[in-house]
């Protein structure tokens, strides 16, 4: 990291120079040019260009004219080359007092790496076979105040990439090309749903009971109202209550959630998962249409369902591999839990793997911590581990075969949950039961239990057909197909603690 010296004569440089392009601003405006005008027309973009024109020949010119604007990123021989980069790519700018009148190319002399700028011009190669605009006439478009950095890609300038975003993507192809992809997978995502039927739908943010997960919400307070309200963490309770009232048979949701909980690689307290619904289907059903859907993204956008991730392929090809929870921790522990079905017992093996757990923890509690620990890390290629404990799902319906189980998986990749999936429980009074033996654990302190909706409830006693759910972490499936190690590199705006706060400080 840079010493608070170099950091104290980096911010006086960047002083110094916007002072200079503030002067340069100045003259713009007294030789009568307005350097920030109201629209240009353009007729072409630079990829366009290099496309159309790849097999012209070098040394050779056209008269073919067109407009192109961007923002400069490198001037060579005092102006009269420049790269121009627009959302595309990048394309070359000859200017000469010859063709563009020797007053326009004096004021060249304002114009700066980082400037927008239009040009008009006829297509050429140079010798050197470098595709180029010969300006006739150029318009300065937006004049650029602050310097662009030389290198803003380096491990010291991390945390700057994160908070001037804008900085990182005028400088960095990858993070632009990260984010467009991340565009491009969810517009795959919606469309593969609205092919078979799904209906996009709109439930609220923000809520007065926090529901649908085991999370700490952000609470706030609705001043009018007069009432306490959360920030959603899950868009599940609304979802299934449009199921009950029967809009319509599959329903899904892109929808952005908010969890009061710590920051890390895979973990942002603003997120955005996919939710959908689909009645008279079970968690069966949802397993294949995942890696359906997974699939599709991957051939569509990637063109390939074999992914690089941090030097490691991964197989999205269909069927992904299955296993029980139960089954997967004796594979990778030895210890059969349908055996210790008792939480003493059960807590008791889990630390002669050394597996810590705490008082009160029920015996679905108990497996999870000890998958988490010595699970996790062994499911690198796509696999479903199904069939969670009763305890630790309160939303799932209970296994057709064994009660203390549910119809539940969870989809792992590389050692992460990627989704989340059940046979919903549509039994009111079993719902009672499991939102009960929720609230005593969190009269016990478990600060991620779920409350009661009594609201819910209520839908449910009106019916609610036998239907699967499915939720998929967007951010951290992205993350995978974009070969992103954090998750801040697929948020174009990761929450980060302000500069100069107090904590910084002590």
């Amino acid at each position: 990291m840079e010493s608070a010296e170099q950091t104290t004569q980096t911010q006086q440089d960047s002083q110094r120079l916007r002072t200079a392009r503030i002067q340069k601003l100045t003259d713009l405006v007294d030789k009568g040019i307005n350097p920030y005008p109201y629209k240009f027309v353009r007729t072409a973009v630079a990829q366009e260009l290099q496309d159309k024109y790849a097999e012209l020949e070098s040394g050779i010119e056209t008269e073919d004219t067109y407009s192109v604007a961007g923002r400069i990123m490198a001037i060579r021989n005092s102006g009269m080359f420049m790269d121009l980069m627009d959302t595309t790519g990048k394309i070359q700018i000859f200017c000469h007092k010859e063709f563009i009148g020797e007053e326009p190319f004096k004021t060249l002399k304002l114009v700066d790496v980082g400037d927008i700028i239009g040009i008009t011009g006829t297509i050429r190669r140079t010798p050197r076979g470098e595709l180029s605009l010969k300006a006739t006439s150029y318009q300065i478009l937006s004049k650029s105040l602050l310097p662009l950095p030389e290198k803003f890609h380096g491990l010291t300038d991390v945390e700057t990439r994160y908070r001037q975003r804008y900085v990182d993507l005028i400088v960095n192809s990858d993070t632009r090309d990260t984010l467009r992809k991340r565009s491009l997978i969810i517009q795959e995502i919606r469309t593969f749903l609205m092919e078979r039927g799904y209906l996009e739908v709109e439930t609220p943010m923000l809520q007065t009971l926090a529901g649908g997960a085991a999370a700490r919400p952000f609470e706030t307070h609705h001043n009018a109202l007069d009432i306490p309200m959360f920030m959603r963490i899950a868009p599940e309770l609304h979802l299934k209550r449009l199921m009950v009232g029967g809009l319509n048979d599959k329903v899904f949701e892109l929808n952005r959630n908010f969890r009061n909980e710590g920051i890390d690689t895979r973990h942002n307290p603003e997120f955005t998962m996919l939710e959908l619904y689909e009645a008279y289907s079970d968690y069966n059903d949802m397993m294949d249409l995942i890696e359906n859907m997974i699939a599709r993204v991957c051939n569509n956008v990637l063109g390939s369902t074999k992914v690089n991730f941090q030097g490691t392929e991964l197989d999205f090809t269909p069927p992904w591999e299955r296993m029980t929870m139960l089954g997967a921790v004796k594979k990778y522990t030895g210890i059969d839990f349908a055996e210790h079905l008792d939480e003493v017992d059960a807590a008791k093996k889990a630390k002669e793997i050394g597996v810590e757990t705490e008082q009160g923890d029920n015996w679905g509690k108990v497996i999870d911590k000890v998958f988490e620990e010595k699970v996790e890390p062994h499911l690198i290629q796509p696999v479903h581990i199904i069939d969670y404990p009763r305890d630790i799902s309160p939303l799932a319906k209970a296994h057709r075969d064994n009660p203390r189980l549910t119809e539940r998986f969870e989809s792992r990749v590389n050692g992460w949950e990627i989704s989340n999936a059940f046979s919903e429980l549509t039994d009111p009074i079993d719902q009672r039961g499991r939102f009960e033996g929720q609230a005593k654990a969190k009269a016990d302190g478990d600060e991620e239990a779920h409350p009661i909706d009594e609201d819910y409830i209520t839908a449910l006693e009106y019916g609610l057909a036998p239907c699967g759910g499915l939720g998929v972490g967007i951010d951290r499936l992205v993350m995978l197909l974009t070969d992103s190690p954090t998750i801040r590199d697929v948020i174009a705006f990761p929450t980060m603690k302000p500069k100069g706060h107090k904590a910084d400080k002590e």
